[in-house]
């Protein structure tokens, strides 16, 4: 083995090796075992949220795989509408062209192209985080197979009613020129104003003053509403208000939607602007006038000052015009909602249009069904409240979309505008009796991207068609996704899932966190804090990062503070980590459903973990190079190769009931603590005595030992670190006799017999280490020098393990005499370092052993600085402007920063007065 561990020298050949051989796949096996891959955008590439997700679902495929699961993780793209659209639209535009120019086909032909340029390189970016997806079987939402399922899907609904076109109020996107659904729309507080706009009354007796946020949708009131037995509005019911800068009266009505408390207790009524207003509109039958173009321009039902104009500009065109009129009572301001498109970042505007829509709630009573009686079961359990809080309240779905990138709609229209549903013209033709000579064109629209995405998995595994694949690994076994698309995603397969397939596409949700910043900031490109998955395991120079941070950003004056942050945070750059430190970090940070605070801290300790894995594998082969090693018998196994044989079963034990119940940190922690405490730390060291002067059974035995243990340790450690366990696996399995190609196809460990008195023993042995150990470090001796010892309060019980590991501990304590005290004997405990064992005092004399003055003065050098350091930390805290200002994380690290100080003071403190008592 190399001297020291280099990721980037064996990381790429293992992931060809897997792959060539085709283990990836469906190994078979009794017991069916299957993840889908939530389709990333074809458009996107791996951030920081892709990788932590791919970490989990890769931990648990191999887990399963070693298990001899027949294991499927099924990849694939999604097609991504309006992403893919703004992308190839934005690509066109810097050569001067736009699609309504070209055309449709020609459009569409473009984004083809674009996706087979760019759609590999997300393929490409998993196989460096070592995803053991299924690449053979790996799909695409536009694969013809999936298209035609959809357009099945969609027929079928429609043939059954839940499938419906209607002119109703959507999110509309006006620069997109699309309907969204309600999930594709944020929602965020921004600062806006209040308009009090004075409506005078048409019989003269002065005016009502009705408030708005958005003055130029005034131009679409078809009445104003009060609270029912508001007696302050009596006298106005039945009359009729002048609608300022139009030609137009408005009814006074009465609706309990109206919050006779809030404002002035007046409501405008706009049903073609404004959700509620419509159901107002509805309720009293008012007529709906649309005031806007596709582009947010206004139309032509608008008093021709105004008409063309874009919605802000005639904003402010009305505020004048209502000034100069007099009826402009104030302006406040004020902090709203403002709904934006998820994808443009554009102020969408309600929007009156014709659309398709998908009859939900008898999709939904089944999907509620399945969660409540456990056929689905959510992980964390809590999430299972927050799909029945929005299933219970769900809307239709609108399922349309204005785009020409995606599924379009299987219906045609004949010239009278009279609509046929088909698998193809040809069928809707042949279901609906139409003669060859009648002219019919395709609806423009395509349907929502979620919409296939709903359907993945089933028709990813072959639906329609009974595959052989579906009959095998659907139902699947666990969807693993976040909590964000729990109704964008989740729901929606589960009601697509039970009404095509008659099952739940899944038997477990398993609901992770999202990665946030070490701030727990949202790692967006607009805040400049975005970390590249590739860049931790690569690394990257520092102007790269700085260069990378900010290009394309959506406001470039951000640019200088996001270089400035990024230099700090980064001052030499970011190192190369390789894979299996940052899948590893991973791991340890998916706590159940919380969000995911990332530090460069963590990964630097985890490839620190690697580094020490890497070297106790050197140290083991070194000390089996050139030896038999073979099969010992129980007998001639030593107390300490008994001891960290039953630690790993206790870990295996641990780690097998972690990973089946998703707590992915605690798997990882077992494992840490195993491999660095008691494997490297102790087991490595207690072990080298007898190596040394054992006889040949107990060399033996230990060398065994050794190898057996670090062999299960790379089996268990497999599936969160592929890489490195098996470039190790690889040189330690041929001296245990072990056959394979691979790691990734052996067993995963199974629990064992657990040895209680052993594991008591070494607990034992390693508290008397540490207690000496810790008494050279208070009184800085140098690790070589011999020491007496003197124990006080032993048992027969200590007695009896000190006998047995008398030269053991001697050896590794550098301890030359040992006296055990009787009860009747009493030592001062003043002319004595004093470290407490359980019941025991291991004490060591003073007298002779060190220069009192010499070291009463470095202990007070230590404590100055202490001092000062504890003084610092209460400065900051005590800053009240600091407390309530910094990021609450640094605000945290302070306090924990001034305990520890505290601790260190009082620590010396007691040092030194224990030294000067001796002087």
């Amino acid at each position: 083995m190399d001297k020291s561990y280099n990721p980037g020298g064996i990381e790429q050949r293992w992931y060809s090796y897997w792959e060539e051989n085709d283990w990836f796949s469906p190994q078979g096996g009794e017991q069916s075992y299957c993840i889908m891959l939530p389709p990333p955008n074809v458009t996107g590439t791996l951030h920081m949220g892709h990788a932590f997700q791919n970490t989990i679902m890769d931990i648990l495929s191999r887990y399963h795989r070693m298990q001899g699961d027949n294991t499927l993780w099924q990849p694939g793209m999604d097609h991504a509408g309006i992403a893919t659209q703004m992308v190839v639209e934005r690509r066109l535009a810097a050569e001067g062209k736009h699609r309504r120019d070209m055309g449709r086909d020609a459009f569409v032909d473009e984004v083809w192209k674009w996706k087979d340029e760019s759609g590999g390189k997300i393929s490409n970016q998993m196989r460096h985080l070592g995803a053991s997806v299924d690449w053979e079987n790996s799909r695409f939402t536009m694969d013809e197979g999936l298209s035609d399922a959809v357009t099945k899907v969609f027929v079928s609904l429609h043939d059954e009613g839940l499938i419906y076109r209607g002119k109703r109020l959507v999110n509309w996107d006006p620069v997109l020129h699309t309907a969204l659904s309600d999930l594709e729309v944020l929602s965020e507080e921004e600062n806006g104003k209040l308009w009090h706009i004075r409506y005078p009354r048409r019989d003269g007796k002065g005016y009502v003053i009705v408030a708005t946020t958005r003055p130029e949708t005034m131009l679409g009131d078809v009445a104003v509403a009060v609270s029912p037995g508001d007696d302050r509005y009596t006298d106005l019911l039945g009359t009729e208000l002048e609608l300022p800068l139009c030609d137009r009266y408005l009814p006074v009505i009465e609706d309990d939607y109206v919050d006779s408390e809030f404002g002035t207790g007046c409501v405008k009524i706009t049903p073609a602007h404004d959700f509620n207003d419509y159901e107002i509109g509805k309720r009293h039958d008012l007529p709906i006038i649309n005031i806007l173009n596709d582009d947010a321009t206004l139309n032509d039902n608008v008093p021709a000052a105004y008409r063309g104009l874009d919605r802000f500009a005639a904003r402010k065109q009305i505020v004048i015009g209502l000034e100069a009129a007099g009826l402009l009572e104030k302006i406040e301001d004020h902090r709203l909602m403002i709904p934006r498109g998820d994808r443009s970042g554009e102020i969408v505007e309600p929007y009156l249009t014709d659309q398709w829509y998908v009859q939900i709630e008898p999709l939904a009573k089944p999907a509620i069904a399945a969660v409540e009686n456990g056929e689905v079961r959510f992980v964390p359990e809590n999430w299972s409240k927050t799909y029945f809080e929005w299933m219970n309240n769900i809307q239709d779905w609108c399922i349309s979309r204005q785009l020409w990138w995606g599924h379009r709609i299987p219906a045609w229209y004949d010239n009278q505008g009279n609509i046929y549903v088909g698998l193809d013209e040809a069928d809707a033709r042949k279901r609906h009796q139409l003669a060859a000579d009648v002219e019919l064109r395709q609806d423009e629209d395509v349907l929502d991207t979620w919409f296939s995405s709903a359907l993945w998995p089933f028709t990813t595994l072959g639906w329609p068609e009974k595959t052989e694949r579906l009959e095998t690994f659907y139902p699947t076994s666990v969807l693993v996704t976040g909590f964000d698309i729990i109704f964008f995603w989740v729901a929606r397969m589960i009601m697509m899932g039970i009404k095509f397939t008659g099952k739940v596409p899944f038997t477990e949700v398993y609901m992770h966190g999202l990665i946030r910043d070490s701030q727990g900031q949202k790692m967006s490109k607009s805040k400049g804090n975005v970390l590249d998955p590739l860049d931790l395991i690569h690394g990257i120079d520092l102007e790269s990062l700085v260069s990378k941070r900010t290009a394309g950003l959506m406001q470039p004056q951000m640019a200088p503070m996001i270089e400035r942050a990024t230099r700090k945070e980064f001052p030499d750059g970011i190192s190369a980590f390789g894979t299996d430190a940052m899948r590893f970090t991973f791991a340890s940070l998916a706590t159940n459903g919380r969000d995911i605070r990332f530090e460069l801290g963590r990964i630097e300790g985890y490839r620190n973990f690697c580094n020490k894995l890497w070297n106790a594998s050197r140290y083991v082969l070194m000390q089996i190079d050139g030896e038999t090693t073979s099969q010992p018998q129980a007998s001639e196994l030593s107390a300490i190769d008994n001891w960290i044989l039953s630690r790993f079963e206790r870990t295996v034990a641990e780690v097998r009931g972690h990973l089946d119940n998703y707590r992915f940190d605690l798997a990882s922690q077992a494992i840490y603590e195993l491999v660095w405490d008691e494997f490297c730390d102790w087991y490595l060291e207690l072990s080298k005595p007898q190596l040394k002067h054992g006889d040949a059974a107990a060399q033996n035995a230990t060398r065994h030992t050794l190898l057996t243990v670090l062999e299960g340790i790379l089996r268990l450690i497999h599936p969160l670190m592929p890489y490195i366990s098996e470039e190790i696996w690889q040189r330690i399995a041929p001296e245990l006799g072990i056959k394979g190609e691979t790691i990734m196809l052996q067993p995963y460990p199974q629990p064992g017999t657990i040895n209680n008195e052993a594991e008591a023993d070494i607990a034992w042995l390693k508290l008397m280490i540490q207690g000496v150990r810790r008494i050279r470090s208070e009184l800085n001796l140098p690790p070589g020098k011999p020491l007496p010892l003197l124990l006080s309060g032993a048992q027969d019980e200590d007695k009896a393990r000190l006998q047995q590991f008398n030269k053991l501990f001697c050896a590794l304590t550098r301890i030359e005499s040992i006296e055990i005290l009787d009860e009747d004997t009493t030592r001062s405990s003043e002319d004595c370092a004093v470290a407490l064992v359980e019941q025991m005092q291991l004490l060591i004399p003073l007298t002779g052993l060190i220069d009192t003055a010499e070291e009463i003065s470095r202990l007070k050098k230590q404590l100055q600085k202490e001092q000062i350091d504890l003084q610092k930390s209460k400065g900051k805290l005590g800053n009240k402007n600091f407390v309530a200002n910094a990021p609450q994380a640094v605000v945290v690290q302070e306090r924990e920063r001034l305990q520890t100080h505290q601790l260190k003071v009082d620590q010396l403190q007691e040092q030194i007065s224990k030294m000067e008592a001796l002087d």
